[in-house]
């Protein structure tokens, strides 16, 4: 494994000397490791991995050479995904995916554990993940749980059947806007009239969901789109910055975060609330979520149900200071 890794930055930089400097060893030692899988490969291949090109000279990959590197790279990789599985499996390390607007909530829940998880060694990986890759870097195991949102059917949550859900709040849209308040943009407005409205959408994601299932997969036709977006902070300032009178739809923990100050990005905007008023019923659930049934294969002290606990005894606590 430590020869293919000296081939791969050997390609990657072109060079032994420039190998050495990023794996801290000798030349010598690298171009060694190299002239030993030269010759191997010839003799078994009949043709080098590479060939030199002078002092000073980038080293020049065969054509069987860069078909070996492309092995090389699938093969490295695997091996260390089978490490993490095997950590993650054995409770050594946890890795969990947040969006910027769960990352509070998590880090206060891992107040609870963050001692033993210190005294036990085991490793605690954070990813900052977007709301529509949530549920994708989840099901194909490249985080073990993630905080953040999801959308879902109003009595229906059959799209989240895979998953184990701690559920934290439903709620809907929102819509942020620098437009003036009149008698069809007050203080609420019915979904239905989202098309008589200039609009500043996501690209994808979770919004776009609500907007395929009001208005149809042809929804940009039926909508007056000012400007689609990749990231809500940049809708607020295209919003402040006047080039356009529109309103920008966001979920609704973030309308009430950008009108009561908790998000400064809002200032000078107003958030309007958007009825639901159209079929079907779509919800934004915001929560944790696991693979289904993953956590009680596990003991009580693993990591993922350390973790999955204390998130619980922190929405405990929020929802205990709720306004009753």
């Amino acid at each position: 494994m430590d020869q293919l890794r000296t081939l791969l930055v050997v390609y990657e930089e072109g060079t032994a000397l420039g190998a050495a400097r990023v794996l801290g060893r000798e030349q010598s030692s690298v171009q060694k490791q190299l002239d030993t899988l030269n010759r191997n490969f010839r003799r078994l291949c009949g043709e080098a991995l590479v060939l030199k090109q002078g002092r000073g000279k980038k080293v020049l990959f065969t054509g069987s050479g860069l078909a070996f590197v492309e092995t090389a790279r699938r093969t490295l990789g695997d091996w260390l995904d089978g490490i993490d599985e095997s950590r993650r499996l054995l409770g050594e390390t946890l890795t969990v995916g947040t969006t910027r607007f769960t990352l509070g909530f998590l880090a206060n829940a891992a107040e609870h554990i963050g001692a033993e998880f210190q005294q036990r060694g085991i490793e605690l990986k954070i990813v900052h993940l977007r709301t529509r890759d949530l549920l994708t870097a989840l099901r194909d195991k490249q985080v073990d749980l993630v905080c953040g949102s999801a959308p879902a059917r109003s009595g229906d949550d059959e799209g989240l059947a895979p998953y184990d859900v701690m559920e934290w709040r439903r709620s809907g849209l929102s819509l942020v806007t620098n437009l003036p308040e009149s008698p069809l943009l007050g203080s609420s407005v019915g979904a239905s009239e989202l098309p008589t409205l200039p609009l500043v959408i996501p690209a994808s994601g979770l919004i776009s969901g609500f907007l395929d299932g009001w208005f149809g997969a042809e929804y940009r036709s039926r909508l007056d789109i000012a400007a689609e977006i990749d990231d809500v902070r940049y809708g607020f300032e295209l919003l402040r910055s006047d080039l356009l009178q529109a309103c920008m739809l966001v979920t609704q923990g973030i309308g009430e975060a950008a009108d009561d100050g908790r998000m400064p990005e809002g200032q000078g905007l107003r958030t309007v609330e958007l009825v639901n008023d159209l079929e079907p019923k779509l919800e934004v659930l915001v929560g944790a979520f696991t693979r289904r049934g993953e956590r009680s294969g596990y003991d009580d002290d693993h990591p993922l149900n350390l973790l999955w606990n204390a998130l619980s005894l922190e929405n405990d606590r929020w929802k205990a200071m709720e306004p009753s």
